[in-house]
């Protein structure tokens, strides 16, 4: 029986998907790309009577990022990012936040590629799938049957290149790496718009 419970909250100017993942069994929470609306994500948090114990970030554009240090700082909690991002979180210049709120974030836990760690009573594997940044990456819950795509998977597509460290080549790659590896019931959460399936984008993205 599934011990996840998920909601979400849509944040800031281009509407980001933030993700609340509790545990049932214990009230622990973990907080998908708090892009922005601290105060929403707090409120979405105490309705949920969740317990936040880690911030998972898919890669490090504005829209995903805003409002890190302010739930990091309310919750005491380590921020979870892909090694191959840490610059871009660190450079307001390159997360683009230089325009908006200057951010410069600074992940607690660098991942490396494949690495499984526990968190909320969840064992999470992390994908590095870069493409639309170089860091970005995906979560994977296999107990849930679910992934957290951030910006590389959309539903019938994939993310932007087109920004500094954006590679179409390497999108492509990352799509099939998550195709080809994923059971097709696996249920996935991209960072803006409808969810999907592995099986529904293996048959009908036309990225594959």
């Amino acid at each position: 029986m599934s011990k996840l419970e998920m909601q979400q909250c849509v944040l800031g100017q281009v509407f980001t998907n933030c993700y609340f993942l509790k545990n049932k069994e214990t009230g622990e929470m973990l907080i998908v790309d708090p892009g922005d609306y601290a105060e929403k994500i707090f409120r979405k948090v105490d309705i949920m009577q969740g317990r936040p114990v880690g911030i998972l970030l898919t890669h490090g554009h504005f829209d995903h990022i805003m409002a890190v240090e302010e739930v990091k700082a309310k919750y005491q909690v380590p921020v979870y990012a892909c090694r191959q991002e840490e610059a871009m979180l660190g450079d307001p210049s390159l997360n683009m936040t230089v325009y908006r709120k200057a951010c410069s974030i600074r992940a607690d836990v660098l991942l490396d590629d494949g690495e499984v760690f526990e968190a909320a009573g969840f064992s999470v594997k992390m994908f590095h799938t870069p493409g639309h940044t170089k860091g970005s990456c995906c979560y994977y819950i296999e107990d849930e049957g679910v992934l957290f795509s951030g910006d590389t998977l959309f539903c019938g597509s994939v993310g932007r290149t087109d920004f500094p460290g954006g590679s179409s080549a390497e999108i492509v790659r990352s799509l099939h790496k998550l195709v080809d590896t994923l059971p097709e019931e696996t249920e996935v959460f991209p960072g803006h718009e409808a969810s999907t399936t592995i099986g529904y984008e293996k048959r009908y993205n036309p990225f594959v």
